[in-house]
């Protein structure tokens, strides 16, 4: 059996909280001008977003407990009243250290019980995050918390940025075609909203614009011994660099908080490139049925669409992960080919083209089969 992903499994913060909610509390921050104000509404409005998740409880509700903490050891405070505080770089990771392994182990039961797959059966680890650091790591915590064999290998792709699951997917292929009898859990877990800051630069506040916290998780296998379970057969992989992009899409380290640069050549690059990456991935093969196409952001989907002349509904799962959302780094491809695996109306044998972007600019391309499963 070729590699396949057999499940997948998604988790969210409960702070869910309405993109028009969002854009007014960002435009009621403290020396907002006017013209910053414009800015905001118009990159808010302009996101095909209704509502993200959040670990930033007090942006749900000013007065719930702040973001990783506890009673006896509260968290950080990002929200004063009204008014978005800067906490340290080492705060935010802290909350990102208390929250991100929860999300993560709720991601990986949902996708193990999906697949009625009892933890044990996991070989090896593949965790996936660009929004925190801490050691032991999100690898080590899995174990832990979901009763691994301590003997699991565990590998952390990090800061690898929107495109790193489909490398983190590509590493699972190798595992389990080396390794037939392999059974890969990856995880992308992300907690974008952390590093959320008021500011002026349109760059700051297109981001602030559209991400939002989340995790998801695949469990990967070639065994035939789990071919009943249907899945998403992998075929191959690609990556691209754009010829230009390196500083229109960058993601540094600063004293409060990362720093996102999200410039506006970025939909515009890759809608130039688009078809020259994707041309060259499928190498004359017949055109995908189906797209699972990163939203990094409403513009983005619309360049590829246009750049690929892809049929009006063609990445319909996209926008509504999007929509419902927002972008959530990593993690976001496993939402939408979650959402393709699942949906009725992609028939099994469709024939799937992931393609995610990051920092670079970066180009990342899977090839998917469905797999319908056994009868019962």
């Amino acid at each position: 059996m070729a590699s396949r992903i057999l499940s997948i499994g998604t988790a969210v913060p409960p702070t869910r909280v309405p993109q028009e909610r969002i854009r007014d509390f960002f435009a009621a921050q403290p020396g907002t001008d006017r013209l910053t104000g414009r800015l905001i509404h118009a990159a808010f409005d302009a996101a095909s977003i209704e509502h993200r998740h959040t670990v930033l409880t007090q942006l749900g509700d000013p007065d719930a407990s702040p973001a990783g903490g506890t009673a006896d050891s509260p968290g950080p405070s990002f929200i004063d009243g009204l008014a978005l505080q800067s906490p340290s770089t080492r705060a935010r990771n802290d909350v990102y250290t208390a929250v991100a392994p929860r999300l993560s182990a709720d991601a990986a039961r949902s996708a193990l019980q999906d697949a009625r797959m009892p933890a044990s059966a996991i070989t090896h680890v593949v965790t996936v995050s660009c929004t925190g650091f801490f050691a032991p790591g999100p690898d080590y915590r899995l174990v832990r918390d979901l009763g691994l064999s301590p003997d699991v290998e565990r590998y952390h792709l990090g800061f690898i940025g929107c495109a790193a699951a489909l490398p983190a997917l590509r590493l699972a292929t190798r595992i389990t075609t080396a390794q037939p009898e392999a059974v890969v859990l990856v995880v992308c877990t992300e907690v974008c909203s952390l590093h959320v800051r008021s500011s002026s630069d349109p760059q700051q506040i297109v981001a602030a614009s559209v991400f939002a916290d989340g995790a998801a998780a695949a469990v990967v296998s070639a065994d035939p011994a789990w071919e009943h379970l249907g899945g998403l057969e992998l075929h191959r992989f690609a990556t691209t660099l754009t010829s230009e992009g390196e500083k229109d899409m960058v993601w540094t380290i600063g004293d409060h908080g990362f720093e996102m640069i999200l410039s506006a050549e970025v939909p515009r690059i890759i809608g130039r490139e688009i078809r020259g990456a994707v041309g060259a991935f499928l190498a004359g093969d017949p055109a995908p049925d189906v797209w699972a196409v990163h939203p990094g952001g409403r513009s983005v989907l619309d360049r590829v669409e246009s750049g690929l002349e892809l049929a009006p509904h063609a990445i319909d799962a996209s926008r509504k992960v999007l929509r419902d959302h927002g972008n959530m780094s990593s993690a976001t491809i496993l939402f939408i080919l979650r959402a393709l695996l699942g949906d009725r109306e992609v028939a099994a044998e469709s024939r799937i083209s992931a393609l995610a972007f990051g920092p670079g600019l970066t180009v990342e391309s899977a090839l998917l089969t469905k797999r319908a499963p056994a009868p019962a």
